[in-house]
């Protein structure tokens, strides 16, 4: 059996990142929606005013071209709406629609559960040194 020590940190944590992909990839399927699109509609949920493009690219780590693509994907299903910044003319803030929030919830509360999955063997206080540490290692807006 592989251990911590055996994997190392980075090694571990890249493991970890492809189970949430994973989370992602299951229930983005179940919804018709691609991973990248599922991802999407959970950081919009999070925002009452929508987000910008620049910072949307910067919280999905995606280049503008692919940020723009996927909207315009996601728009065509009529799950987002591109609207004018009232602080700035020129750009725009991406919102959902009724249809998209209901989406964004199912696919967000579909993610918890298959995460919460996988942690149910975890004591209660390594799930914590865990969200602690990851809550530490992510940046500061």
């Amino acid at each position: 059996m592989t251990t911590a020590e055996d994997l190392g940190f980075a090694t571990a944590l890249v493991r970890l990142s492809h189970l949430v992909q994973k989370a992602f990839i299951d229930v983005g399927r179940s919804h018709d929606l691609t991973p990248q699109q599922a991802q999407l509609l959970c950081v919009l949920a999070q925002s009452e005013t929508g987000v910008g493009m620049t910072e949307l690219g910067r919280l999905l780590n995606l280049e503008k071209s692919s940020v723009t693509g996927l909207v315009d994907r996601v728009q065509r299903r009529a799950l987002v709406e591109r609207v004018a910044d009232s602080c700035d003319r020129r750009a725009l803030r991406i919102t959902l629609t009724q249809e998209g929030l209901r989406l964004a919830h199912a696919a967000h509360e579909g993610v918890v559960e298959k995460l919460e999955e996988m942690a149910a063997g975890l004591p209660d206080e390594q799930r914590e040194a865990i969200a602690e540490a990851a809550w530490r290692m992510l940046p500061e807006d």
